[in-house]
């Protein structure tokens, strides 16, 4: 019998792992905050707790309370839950701690608190995760031919502090505050176009491209957090599609599943 698999994090990388996971047989279940904020939100399970629903690719994820979340996983969808502190673990009716296996996609970039129980496999995303110490294995989410690797022992690339390609395209909010939106996911923006504004402050277009990302509007921002995203390729097919950076991580985080499910069905001799 597969593990039910407990995901923290519905962003885009997370939800490309959800993806890779969901269509090879595993159950998934999604947990996050009150208030996500997730960029790139056409493609992040995390929209489920404003909208009720997300589908990603024709894969349906839906809103749930814990006591709903068995009917969600036999009708074939992901439930997600506003669970930060992951105290859905503790509850042994729901999750059965020696068939859960749990994944830490929340990109926090440092080291996590202790899970509230003990589980088969913990796979940690990213800095902040070291394999034997704070997790059973980690997989490298930053891009270079280490990209999507498991490591079994010690820690991913640090974090470099800088966003991957060309930085410009990264738009961060100048001040915290309020952030008023003038612009939506998939418009094709020219260099200097307006399109949000943070306390009256504007957050313009730094070069001609795609508007992969933005922010839910009217929510409450702190100063430099990442607030959008623009694509200079133009491509709008991409705003509903996952990321190759995210299936290639959800690729290390199956390899990872694959290895301790063998591993368990060995030392039971099945």
């Amino acid at each position: 019998m597969n593990p039910l698999i407990v995901l923290r994090g519905g962003g885009d990388l997370a939800s490309g792992v959800a993806l890779r996971l969901y269509r090879t047989g595993f159950q998934v279940v999604i947990l996050e905050l009150e208030t996500p904020l997730a960029v790139r939100r056409t493609v992040s399970f995390s929209e489920a707790v404003y909208e009720g629903e997300q589908i990603i690719e024709g894969v349906v994820s839906r809103l749930v309370s814990a006591d709903q979340l068995q009917v969600a996983l036999e009708a074939g969808q992901i439930p997600v839950l506003v669970d930060p502190q992951a105290n859905i673990l503790k509850n042994s009716f729901v999750t059965n701690p020696r068939n859960t296996f749990v994944v830490d996609a929340r990109l926090i970039k440092q080291a996590p608190d202790p899970l509230p129980i003990d589980v088969p496999l913990h796979i940690g995303l990213g800095p902040g995760f070291n394999a034997g110490e704070n997790c059973h294995a980690v997989i490298e989410t930053r891009r270079s031919h280490t990209l999507g690797r498991v490591y079994w022992s010690g820690t991913p690339q640090p974090d470099s502090g800088h966003p991957e390609g060309d930085p410009r395209r990264v738009l961060r909010a100048p001040s915290a505050g309020e952030l008023i939106a003038h612009a939506k996911i998939g418009d094709q923006l020219k260099e200097g176009q307006l399109i949000a504004t943070v306390n009256e402050m504007q957050i313009t277009s730094p070069f001609d491209g795609l508007l992969r990302g933005i922010i839910r509007p009217n929510i409450e921002v702190t100063n430099n957090m990442k607030i959008g995203d623009i694509d200079p390729h133009n491509d709008a097919s991409a705003i509903h599609l996952v990321s190759d950076k995210a299936l290639a991580i959800g690729g290390g985080v199956l390899e990872a599943v694959l290895v301790k499910l063998n591993e368990i069905r060995a030392s039971v001799g099945y």
